[in-house]
């Protein structure tokens, strides 16, 4: 079907919006200064890194974790080795209530949120028939309530200041088929989460920005078991894990001015292993 060019014209009111007031130096784009950045998982692993990296473009950054209580002791060090304000919470992100009182305190305690990172995740890995009701469960609480609580309580202040960064952490495994066979739930939760982030770009499109990242296997505790570090080994273009640096940067870049026209992306970080 053939169209004219006035066909396609549909006017929108108070369209086209402005360009947004940023650096036109593409380094100091990625400077954090005056903005308050939330993570949660912050204890380790990918979590840690990215909240060293906020701090680095000095920021000011809570770090969430709920079992691993060295996280106080990374967050103060963290805080004095690059000379920002930083701040560590205990949350378990499976439980609304706590979700919103936490975001209630950080509000209260460092003014606003600015940047939410939704990294909290967790992995039971046994085939469904073995997978217990109990440990699904679990799991869906963690990586699927967890987001959309988090979602809902750091949108509300998102809302209520015009202005809001939402990231999410979600997995290769959203991608392929030839997952691990051992992660029926967790590769369906990452599904969920990559999916929700894409509608919540839209849905908070007049105040907000929200992407994904998808990790594939780092040297983490969340990383390849195992029996699965071959398997990593020879999937992976790369012929390795990921090293926590080579991933923070793009945290700090979807956190950041230089990536404003960024919103509903669905970023893959995994050293090739789901190139076909």
């Amino acid at each position: 079907m053939s169209m004219r060019v006035e066909d396609t014209v549909i006017v929108r009111d108070g369209f086209p919006r402005p360009f947004p007031n940023i650096p036109s130096n593409a380094l100091d784009q990625f400077q954090m200064t005056g903005k308050v950045v939330v993570v949660t998982g912050a204890a380790d692993g990918i979590g840690l890194a990215v909240a060293e990296a906020m701090a680095g473009a000095n920021a000011t950054v809570a770090f969430w974790y709920n079992s691993n209580d060295a996280a106080v002791a990374k967050a103060e060090e963290i805080g004095k080795t690059y000379n920002v304000k930083t701040a560590a919470y205990k949350v378990d992100v499976s439980n609304a209530s706590s979700v919103q009182s936490t975001i209630a305190a950080v509000v209260k305690d460092l003014g606003r949120i600015d940047v939410f990172v939704a990294n909290a995740g967790m992995a039971i890995s046994r085939p469904i028939l073995e997978q217990t009701l109990a440990e699904f469960d679990k799991q869906m609480s963690v990586n699927v309530n967890g987001v959309v609580y988090c979602a809902k309580y750091a949108g509300e202040v998102f809302k209520r200041q015009g202005s809001g960064v939402l990231i999410i952490t979600s997995s290769m495994s959203a991608h392929i088929v030839n997952v691990p066979v051992d992660q029926p739930i967790y590769n369906g939760s990452k599904a969920f989460v990559t999916h929700f982030g894409k509608s919540l770009a839209r849905e908070w499109r007049e105040f907000a920005r929200v992407n994904i990242v998808s990790p594939g296997f780092f040297d983490t505790k969340m990383g390849a078991s195992p029996l699965a570090l071959n398997e990593a080994y020879r999937m992976a273009v790369l012929g390795r894990q990921g090293h926590v640096n080579e991933i923070k940067a793009l945290y700090l870049y979807l956190a950041s001015d230089a990536s404003t026209f960024m919103t509903g992306s669905d970023i893959l970080i995994d050293g090739g292993y789901c190139l076909p």
